[in-house]
């Protein structure tokens, strides 16, 4: 089968690949189109496997929820520029939907799961995508939730947060869901480590106390005070890091008056009804991942160089 530009162009149609890699693959394959997209999936997955030790820290954040079922997910690519691919954004968004679809019990069984809208596994879409875009592309984890849920999308997707409530009132009763949207932005603004005192593990709180009292010990002001001083000292320390910290007891940011277990107190009392945070997740894309220093110079010289 001879290679022409008809072909050439429903190659590129098929695969997102470029001309020159469609046209170096048909020849590859006789001109044969079925043979040549299998040729550059095989390629595409070996060149997704070499570069998949390269730093993959920016990305995106995706919630779905139907019904009483949700699920959060965080996918991760190497340059911002690829986080703003509407390509890119939509796998992260049905990657989100698979999950909620598949139930998976793991990040592998995931991979594994039905590509929603494809006919595809998360990891084939995943490959599929690689194709086009050309850098490491990391599913990092997901969660899901069963229940009254809030969710709430920070900047396009840089952080996503799902709250879930176990409340007596009508999920849809507006009130309660500005409440449910409310908590979730308090989530995503201070990033609340633990949800309740008893949340806090004890091997935490003597750290904090170690490092309140070895804070005084460097302080020429508290330094030469008595031990049951600093002793009282640290334990004011120990109260502010459960005020920073822990979900009910942050100042609420919309009304610094009120701590969040107040302001959800006096939304449940007006509504008649109980409600209660049983559990949140917030991800932030790249959260705690090493990201790559930007040098141009080097980029270009390995593009140079085909890599």
């Amino acid at each position: 089968m001879a290679v022409n530009t008809a072909l050439i162009k429903e190659l590129m149609s098929l695969s997102g690949a470029g001309m020159m890699d469609c046209k170096k693959t048909l020849e590859e394959a006789g001109g044969d189109l079925d043979e040549a997209v299998k040729i550059l999936r095989e390629k595409g997955k070996a060149n997704q496997e070499k570069k998949a030790g390269r730093a993959a820290a920016e990305g995106l954040v995706a919630v779905t929820v139907e019904g009483n079922k949700g699920a959060i997910i965080e996918v991760n690519s190497e340059t911002d520029f690829v986080a703003k691919n509407e390509e890119f954004r939509a796998f992260v968004q049905n990657a989100a939907k698979s999950a909620l679809a598949a139930s998976p019990a793991d990040l592998d069984a995931l991979m594994q799961a039905s590509m929603v809208g494809t006919e595809f596994t998360v990891e084939g879409a995943l490959q599929e995508l690689f194709l086009k875009i050309r850098e490491n592309l990391k599913v990092r984890r997901f969660k899901l939730m069963d229940g009254t849920l809030f969710t709430y999308i920070h900047n396009n997707g840089e952080i996503g947060v799902m709250v879930n409530f176990k409340t007596d009132i009508d999920p849809t009763n507006p009130a309660l869901v500005e409440c449910g949207k409310n908590v979730a932005m308090q989530i995503a603004a201070l990033g609340a480590l633990y949800l309740r005192d008893t949340d806090v593990p004890q091997e935490k709180i003597d750290s904090e106390k170690e490092i309140a009292m070895a804070q005084l010990a460097e302080d020429p002001k508290n330094a030469n005070k008595p031990d049951a001083v600093k002793a009282k000292i640290a334990e004011g320390k120990l109260k502010k890091f459960f005020s920073e910290c822990v979900l009910l007891n942050q100042a609420y940011v919309k009304d610094d008056k009120l701590t969040v277990a107040q302001y959800i107190a006096g939304v449940a009392k007006e509504l008649g009804g109980n409600i209660e945070i049983t559990e949140y997740v917030r991800y932030q894309k790249g959260e705690g991942l090493e990201k790559k220093a930007d040098n141009f110079a080097e980029e270009v010289a390995q593009l140079a160089k085909g890599g």
